[in-house]
């Protein structure tokens, strides 16, 4: 029996391609001509957001298209992989590949819902956050055990944020989309007391606050534009090093929720680290503790009781889909605190492709994780996201 078998798998970290009408069919009449939605633009799909040209779905349904992202993705939601979309198309997927449950986040609001804010009218960034949630507890009905709904929020008012917490726990989502660098976008950061009625309302509803790389400002370029091309690198390798600098970039929500005492203040509140890998994950507490100890924190913080990488091993936890060299010491260091993923249909998920030749989930998993002794790796495909997620 291979693992797949063994484990009902929870993957943690997939995408919905939005439809086409998933806010001109939910927004008030008023809002309908500036909601987003798709134009086919020199024949291809694009979504427009308040008369603005942004994101073609095909960029983020890469998964078994023969082509390089960014420059090449599928031009048109008919050559995307229908599983992207289609509710019923991706339960037929999980099957196929041994997926149980998938956790769901969004692509056009951005990782944290900060691509509302180009709207700069908060009546409709409020309508388009409440009809993306309304699109999402439709789209998980069909399964709602199996397809696991993020509340995403209007985190620039903290108050229509609680309220569409409550509205969202109604009906029936596992967690809470929020963005790891608020500041970056005229906000208070994470440790700042006015994100306690948020953390309060988390914590006692069991929904654990997810940190979704992305969900800061773009590393690279002061116009926010993630394909800049400034050091004349080229475009792929340009988009390779923001990528991979974007899973480190998970660090500042990380250390800022520790170091700001926001983990000591709610013990129970647990924090998600997704689609940042895992290997930096060690070194990084290290040096934490390190230095928690060299300056003195203690002194200055006589309540906190607890070090770095213990405040981690408590509530925090972060999601792998393709690492193999460097897994196995986080594995090792922090095993209970590991969670599995596989980005469907993202450029870089492990959705094999004839440009992108990643090896399917399960082989990779019996790859990985196949010499851990069967309770360590039952732990990371199931046991951990389980009881992060509340799951049966």
């Amino acid at each position: 029996m291979d693992l797949f078998d063994e484990h009902r798998v929870i993957d943690v970290d997939t995408h919905v391609t939005e439809p086409a009408d998933t806010w001109t069919s939910r927004v008030p009449a008023r809002f309908k001509e500036r909601a987003p939605r798709i134009e086919r633009i020199d024949g291809v799909d694009i979504w427009v957001v308040d008369g603005r040209p942004t994101l073609s779905p095909g960029l983020v349904t890469m998964a078994g298209y023969d082509g390089r992202p960014p420059t090449e993705f599928p031009p048109t939601y008919e050559d995307c992989h229908p599983a992207g979309s289609d509710a019923g198309e991706r339960i037929k997927r999980m099957d196929e590949v041994g997926i149980w449950a998938e956790v769901l986040y969004p692509n056009v609001g951005g990782f944290g819902s900060q691509a509302f804010l180009e709207m700069k009218d908060e009546d409709l960034m409020l309508a388009c956050v409440r009809a993306y949630n309304d699109f999402l507890s439709d789209w998980t009905s069909i399964a709602p055990e199996r397809l696991l709904a993020v509340t995403a929020l209007p985190f620039w008012d903290v108050e229509a944020s609680v309220e569409e917490i409550k509205r969202c726990i109604d009906l029936g989502h596992k967690s809470i989309l929020f963005p790891s660098q608020p500041q970056d976008f005229g906000c208070a950061p994470l440790a700042h007391e006015d994100w306690n009625p948020i953390w309060a309302l988390a914590q006692e509803a069991g929904l654990p606050i997810n940190f979704h790389i992305g969900s800061q400002e773009w590393l690279g370029g002061a116009d926010g534009n993630p394909f800049a091309d400034k050091a004349k690198m080229g475009i792929h390798a340009h988009f390779a090093r923001l990528s991979a600098l974007a899973f480190i970039a998970n660090g500042l929500g990380i250390s800022e929720v520790i170091c700001g005492g926001v983990c000591h203040r709610y013990p129970e509140l647990n924090f998600v680290s997704v689609e940042s890998g895992v290997s930096w994950i060690p070194g990084f507490l290290e040096c934490l503790d390190w230095q928690w100890a060299n300056v003195g924190v203690r002194k200055e913080h006589p309540e906190y009781d607890l070090l770095p990488s213990e405040y981690f091993r408590r509530q925090v936890y972060a999601c792998f889909w393709f690492e193999s060299e460097m897994l196995s010491p986080a594995i090792q260091m922090y095993p209970d605190n590991i969670l599995y993923e596989t980005d469907f249909p993202h450029p870089t998920s492990m959705s094999p492709g004839p440009a992108t030749p990643a090896v399917p989930p399960r082989q990779y998993c019996a790859d990985v994780l196949g010499k851990l002794p069967g309770d360590v790796a039952g732990r990371i495909l199931h046991d951990n996201a389980a009881r992060v997620y509340r799951l049966d």
